[in-house]
């Protein structure tokens, strides 16, 4: 654990900020990282509202072979950012404005003013309709997974349900079907929306198509209940394929160009289309891994540092 000189001097926030990091998943505190061991003044507002967060275990995460719990890997990048420097403010961002060349940043209580900003926000998985109880449970139970690339060698010959349809639907199912066999594709309202073409990719693929609404979940012995209207059918996990939110509005109230989803748009250096606003992560179109998140974070924050010593040297 950091010291509690270290600890005073992070929580004590400068005025004037190098840069504010919006976001406290594996890009933003990647980032503050490095922003903090450059002798750079960095606020992490974190909203405590991460993805990774949700992660049970992950097993695919280089470095540790016997898995780590996402809660637990953001618990020592927070620690690693403030050891250096940086400080944390457990705040949600609800505006952003320019103020010259800077920006000033509303939180829920109080501002930041920053002369630059990199907004690590990320998505937010759209979940099936189960409750929060039920939802945290079947996480916790492996029951309920949301990244096939993530965790799809865990349920390698398992019966698996994905939750879809439509293009997205199928595209994670026939992802799936090169781990297991038994997979079906049940639409969680009503009838399938899929075209010919889709259909015959499935049934060449052997995964099963079953028409919604899914009229409940529960959750039995290491299995999850999927109630239809063809009868309830036993998974041993289901993975949803119901889109995201994607948290770019800050940016693009700014005027910050974005795909139509919602996806902020980057140069190869993280630079999004407004000069002193950044983007790594999720909220960038990409993989979606936390891998890949924290490569964007040690990118955008070190492009940060020399943009910077451009507009002003930066000097001891």
């Amino acid at each position: 654990m950091p010291d509690p000189e270290t600890l005073r001097r992070s929580r004590a926030a400068p005025d004037d900020l190098d840069c504010l990091v919006i976001g406290g998943g594996p890009a933003g505190l990647t980032a503050a990282i490095y922003l903090a061991r450059f002798h750079l003044r960095v606020v992490i507002a974190d909203a405590g509202a991460s993805r990774a967060g949700l992660i049970p275990l992950t097993r695919n995460h280089a470095g540790f072979p016997e898995g780590i719990a996402g809660a637990d890997l953001l618990a020592r990048m927070r620690e690693q950012a403030l050891r250096y420097g940086a400080t944390l403010a457990q705040t949600s961002i609800a505006r952003l404005e320019r103020a010259g060349d800077d920006f000033v940043a509303h939180g829920e209580t109080n501002a930041f003013r920053s002369r630059t900003v990199l907004l690590a926000t990320g998505v937010s998985n759209h979940r099936p309709p189960m409750d929060e109880a039920m939802h945290a449970r079947a996480l916790e139970q492996g029951l309920l997974r949301y990244c096939p690339i993530c965790d799809g060698f865990e349920v390698t010959d398992q019966r698996v349900c994905v939750l879809g349809t439509g293009e997205r639907g199928v595209k994670e199912a026939i992802f799936l079907r090169s781990y297991s066999r038994d997979l079906s594709l049940i639409a969680p309202a009503g009838a399938h929306d899929l075209s010919d073409e889709q259909r015959m990719a499935l049934r060449d693929a052997g995964i099963a198509v079953v028409d919604g609404p899914c009229a409940s979940f529960a959750i039995g012995e290491n299995a999850i209940e999927v109630a239809t209207p063809a009868g309830t059918q036993t998974f041993a996990s289901l993975y949803p394929a119901l889109g995201s939110t994607i948290h770019s509005e800050l940016a693009v109230d700014l005027g910050a160009k974005a795909t139509d989803d919602g996806c902020l748009v980057v140069d190869s250096h993280q630079r999004t289309s407004v000069p002193g606003l950044y983007a790594a992560g999720d909220v960038v179109l990409g993989l979606d891994q936390i891998s890949h998140a924290m490569g964007e974070g040690g990118v955008a924050a070190t492009t940060i540092r020399n943009d910077l010593a451009e507009r002003s040297p930066l000097r001891r």
